[in-house]
């Protein structure tokens, strides 16, 4: 958390730290959800929404409270640096951003909701800050994992970005992309459901108080 003096522009991947071959270190069951951090095994009809909202922590909070969140975790994701630590991502060497991976059933809940609370729990102005978290591993992303998620990103961007213009508010710089093109790395273990196990610890949600708009 916070990063004021951190690079603010996105390395090379020549640039950026070499990182691993494997990830060093093991992570085990969701302390809240009970169900496998690691969950490369998605359950049959249930899809994956890998996002950047800030600070992880506070992100993977909000969301292994939805009713159809199956598993939550924080990771690494839109950088050059295989299996980056958490130090070499806060380093802005990496070119990653701290994201949560949610495995959800689109049956109880759509992932157009998930993206409405996305748009809602932080602020996709910012560029590479959130509030007074500065760095490249703060910026605001949405990592698609279908075309049909692809297109409702970019629809539901559309649609926040016209009602932050409509009351004067910046332009939305979240970064959009496949998740085919930028690999998600899991965070150690002790970010891993940060705030069930720090009831107090910090969270970080730099809102710009706008609802998304009813349809």
């Amino acid at each position: 958390m916070f990063g004021f003096g951190k690079p603010t522009t996105l390395p090379s991947p020549d640039e950026a730290l070499p990182g691993r071959a494997e990830q060093p270190w093991s992570l085990g069951q969701h302390l809240v959800l009970g169900t496998p951090v690691v969950s490369d095994d998605v359950p049959p009809g249930h899809e994956v929404a890998v996002l950047g909202l800030g600070c992880f922590w506070g992100a993977e909070e909000v969301y292994w409270q939805v009713p159809g969140v199956w598993s939550t975790s924080v990771g690494y994701a839109g950088g050059s640096t295989p299996h980056p630590t958490y130090e070499e991502v806060c380093s802005g060497r990496t070119g990653h951003t701290e994201a949560v991976r949610v495995v959800f059933d689109p049956s109880v809940v759509s992932y157009a909701d998930l993206l409405k609370t996305f748009f809602e729990i932080h602020d996709p102005t910012q560029g590479m800050r959130q509030g007074n978290d500065v760095g490249t591993q703060y910026r605001s992303a949405i990592y698609w994992t279908t075309p049909e998620q692809e297109q409702t990103a970019r629809e539901l961007t559309k649609v926040y970005g016209e009602e932050l213009a409509r009351r004067g508010l910046g332009e939305i710089t979240t970064e959009i992309r496949p998740a085919s093109e930028t690999p998600y790395y899991y965070a150690e273990d002790a970010h891993q459901q940060y705030l069930a196990k720090n009831p107090f610890g910090y969270r970080c949600h730099a809102k710009t108080g706008v609802k998304f708009p009813e349809s």
